[in-house]
């Protein structure tokens, strides 16, 4: 079963690189946002994943605002896209995965590398540039995935495209659930685990279900980036139930 869960994903992927070599540059940004969503949806569907979006409390999308979410898995970016596609800001060594980091760089994904502060200051421009002309624009403040049940501190410096760019933080809260309710591990992709060893322990876990928690907007106005990435980690921690965030 394992064998022909890999073989599934490995043909859908084939149809995400003609999607987007030859389909992507005669659609418009409408058309591809709906072919993004539909793959994504049709990945998780491959993996065995359910979906489900909460709002909390007053929280809604909003139709204008930077996205930040936690970050647990490969699987967060098409989690997301399955409900709003974005352009996502990445570590650069997901480029290099095979056929999905091209995929991703197509569905118009933000390569940075770390430490590298030039890079930082490019992509910090072009993420204004792009929040402003109304793209939906994400990114995992964490720098790297955590293992459920913990959040790691949020980088702040992105945080100021918001400002710069007029717009609210749109905070959202992702964890995967095991079917008795519990976090279920075998989504976590930390440590020396392989995009490959990954897939393999999602495919053998048979069904989890994906919980995304829309939670209210942060407000951007007056603010410093330090003190949004603070507020924003506070909500999110709380939207998962974690103690001490």
């Amino acid at each position: 079963m394992i064998a022909v869960g890999l073989l599934r994903i490995g043909m859908h992927l084939v149809v995400g690189l003609w999607t987007c070599a030859f389909v992507f540059p005669l659609t418009d940004a409408a058309g591809r946002a709906w072919r993004v969503r539909d793959w994504s949806r049709k990945l998780l569907g491959i993996c065995g994943i359910s979906v489900s979006i909460q709002q909390a409390g007053s929280g809604a999308l909003a139709a204008r605002a930077l996205i930040v979410s936690n970050h647990v898995s490969w699987l967060d970016i098409f989690v997301i896209n399955a409900m709003q596609p974005c352009r996502f800001v990445a570590k650069a060594d997901i480029r290099s995965w095979p056929l999905l980091g091209w995929l991703t760089a197509q569905a118009g994904t933000i390569f940075i590398a770390r430490g590298k502060v030039r890079d930082v200051r490019r992509i910090f421009e072009n993420l204004v540039i792009s929040i402003r002309d109304g793209e939906q624009v994400a990114f995992f403040p964490e720098g790297t995935t955590a293992a459920q049940g913990t959040l790691l501190p949020f980088h702040a410096n992105l945080f100021e495209a918001a400002i710069d760019a007029g717009v609210p933080i749109q905070p959202l809260a992702l964890r995967y659930l095991a079917p008795d309710g519990t976090l279920a591990p075998q989504a976590d992709f930390i440590g020396d685990t392989t995009f490959v060893e990954s897939m393999i322990t999602i495919l053998k876990a048979g069904k989890l279900h994906a919980e995304l928690i829309v939670l209210p907007v942060i407000a951007t106005e007056g603010a410093h980036r330090r003190d949004l990435a603070v507020a924003t980690r506070s909500a999110i921690g709380n939207g998962l139930g974690y103690p001490g965030c």
